[in-house]
């Protein structure tokens, strides 16, 4: 039989399966639970792909951060093979064990020839304890407490800070400086850096001053590009974020403005760029505009390093761009737009999901020519999809539908894809404000005013370069993106309207799309026309679901309640007098009556509104027999909700 293999303690790769551990909660005193919430990530680039939710968790990413140094099989078990397959002849079992003491002890000799081979073994012993989830608190300090006497004077060479408290994280910050540069730009070191930038504030612009004057560089270093990266996003202040930027600014700013962190210093750097131009004029205003378009096309042009995608780069450029828009020459002004356009206009995809990134996509869209537009439209259109579910990428995309007059290559290159992708944009808040502005752009309903007031950010622009009136180009973009959205309501609506948010987008596609909807009407109906109340608990009936019947309610009304006015304004692009004749071809009367008597009163009241109202003569004869003298006694007799509303309604069909 052959031997038992030892166990690998190697935790197993995602693609190995295998099972998950379970998360603990924090023991760390010092790791408040509001420190652990400020834990974020960087926003991710449209053009990335997504990671599916059964990837690595946060726990799992720091274990990959501690467990750099047990890659060497050092506690694994060799352990003599006792059998040989493939019908080979069997080994002395005493000669293999006398093989392996040989590999034992060449091991051990490797090991101990390694610099601070007895540190690494003593710091790894106690590191082996104080990193368990499952001891107490106290327990977890004492081994820190440890752990720091065993590193003191060598946190450099090997040093954790996860577990440690204030004192002893400020105490790792302080050994390492000097050597942060450096540390950055280690596979695994970069982790202790930009653990010490997060959490000691009181170091972080020590820490970020040590990169100065090596920033461009550090940005284009595959390890050291994340560490800035989070930095500037993440945690750094205006101070701390204008030290970084001082780089791209080029050498003579860099030599007299260097910073000791003096409060007037930085008072002067939450001004930016701008504050940076104070004072200059002529040549050497041209001179660091000049310094600052290299550096950024230095960075546009090494696209595959991933710096692209930072957040600090597209704060650099916007400031270019704005120092730009201050330039008194309007010839000038133009060249300088058009040669930076020309330089990233490959890369605008790479930008779109920052604040930053896609203002300044925003801006290019809105001052471009028909041929810049046209070129940008080209970049962006294959991340239409994961550009509608970003905040800030899906701004974008709102830019160019407003400001291109082209609408057929909008309506071909953008207004296809988003409503193609209708039945899973439903699904996030940002997907359904992408296909509410196909219909309803800035509605108040939907968009917040700090969101529109955002959008309105290039409308100043947009009078100066798009010939189209704005009423015209959002009729054009309504009617190109109707008949995708009604096919959706026809082929998934009744699903749709059982949720929340999709109920919202149903309601508006049926409002205010053009074209006909007599099926998509339909589609809506039959889902009423099942058996109520409904037999299956885990399937209530649309009537019971508060936000579908206050949708079916708001279709009988043609339009939406105004508090303003007091009254429901009406939508022209929608019949309620249709969608009244289409359900009482579909319902019918029991089911009718029945929703009367049960959760839908006040959607039967409409209903009864629109017929009197509107209806033909037939219809009110039919209707009216439904609601004979038994029914209204019933209906009197009943604790319905809405129930007056509904008798006065049928009271004043019956008149």
């Amino acid at each position: 039989m052959p031997g038992l293999q030892s166990v690998s303690k190697k935790r197993p790769a995602v693609s190995q399966g295998g099972p998950k551990s379970k998360k603990h909660q924090s023991e760390n005193p010092s790791l408040t639970k509001l420190e652990e919430r400020k834990v974020q990530k960087r926003s991710r680039p449209v053009t990335q792909p997504i990671i599916p939710a059964s990837g690595l968790s946060d726990d799992d990413e720091d274990d990959d951060e501690d467990n750099f140094e047990e890659e060497e099989p050092e506690d694994q078990e060799i352990v003599p093979d006792e059998m040989i397959v493939d019908g080979a002849s069997i080994r002395d079992p005493n000669a293999a064990r006398e093989s392996h003491k040989v590999q034992r002890v060449l091991q051990e000799q490797r090991r101990a020839a390694k610099p601070h081979s007895q540190l690494l073994a003593d710091a790894k012993r106690v590191w082996s304890l104080a990193r368990q989830k499952s001891i107490p608190s106290a327990e977890r300090q004492k081994h820190v407490k440890e752990l720091m006497k065993v590193t003191q004077g060598k946190v450099k060479d090997i040093t954790v800070v996860k577990y440690g408290g204030q004192k002893e994280r400020d105490q790792v910050a302080m050994e390492l400086k000097g050597h942060y540069k450096s540390l950055a730009q280690s596979k695994y070191s970069k982790f202790l850096v930009t653990k010490l930038i997060r959490l000691c504030p009181a170091h972080r612009a020590s820490i970020l001053l040590e990169f100065q004057s090596n920033v461009l560089r550090l940005l284009l270093h595959r390890e050291a590009s994340a560490v800035l990266a989070d930095s500037f996003e993440l945690y750094a202040n205006a101070y701390e974020r204008s030290i970084l930027l001082r780089d791209f600014y080029g050498k003579e700013v860099a030599l007299f403005s260097q910073t000791q962190g003096s409060e007037p210093e930085k008072a002067n750097a939450r001004k930016g760029f701008p504050g940076v131009l104070e004072g200059l004029e002529g040549e050497r205003r041209k001179r660091v505009l000049a310094a600052l378009k290299e550096n950024l096309t230095t960075i546009f042009n090494n696209s595959d390093k991933g710096a692209i995608t930072h957040a600090i780069v597209h704060r650099a450029l916007l400031e270019y761009l704005a120092a730009i828009n201050d330039t008194e020459d309007e010839s000038e002004r133009e060249k300088l737009r058009k040669e930076i356009f020309e330089s990233c206009q490959d890369v605008l995809a790479e930008m779109v999901h920052t604040k930053d990134g896609s203002r300044v996509v925003r801006d290019f869209i809105a001052y471009g020519t028909a041929k810049d537009r046209k070129q940008i439209i080209k970049v962006i259109k294959p991340h239409v999809e994961r550009m509608c579910t970003d905040d800030e990428a899906q701004l974008v995309l709102f830019t160019a539908l407003d400001v291109i007059d082209d609408t057929k290559l909008t309506a071909k290159s953008l207004v296809s894809d988003i409503t193609t992708h209708a039945p899973t944009l439903i699904n996030t808040p940002q997907g359904r404000r992408a296909l509410f502005y196909l219909l309803v752009p800035r509605s108040r309903r939907h968009f917040t005013p700090a969101q529109i007031a955002i959008i309105a950010d290039t409308d100043l622009i947009r009078s100066k370069t798009s010939k189209k009136s704005a009423v015209v180009r959002e009729g054009e973009i309504r009617a190109a993106a109707s008949e995708g959205l009604l096919k959706f309501v026809e082929d998934n609506g009744a699903e749709a309207a059982r949720d929340t948010g999709g109920s919202l987008v149903v309601l508006e596609i049926m409002l205010y799309a053009d074209g006909d909807k007599s099926s998509a009407m339909q589609s809506l109906l039959q889902p009423l026309a099942s058996i109520y109340p409904s037999e299956d608990a885990s399937k209530p009936h649309p009537i019971e679901l508060p936000h579908t019947s206050r949708m079916y309610k708001s279709l009988f009304q043609g339009g939406h309640f105004s508090h303003a006015s007091k009254s429901v304004v009406r939508s022209s692009s929608f019949s309620p007098s249709a969608f009244a004749s289409e359900f009482i071809s579909i319902v019918g009367q029991d089911l009718t009556v029945s929703m009367a008597g049960g959760e839908g009163a006040f959607i039967i009241a409409e209903f009864l509104q629109r017929i009197k109202e509107e209806g033909s003569a037939d219809e009110k004869q039919t209707v009216k027999g439904w609601f004979g003298g038994d029914v209204v006694e019933k209906l009197k007799k009943s604790e319905t909700k809405g129930r007056n509303v509904l008798l006065d309604k049928i009271n004043a069909l019956l008149l």
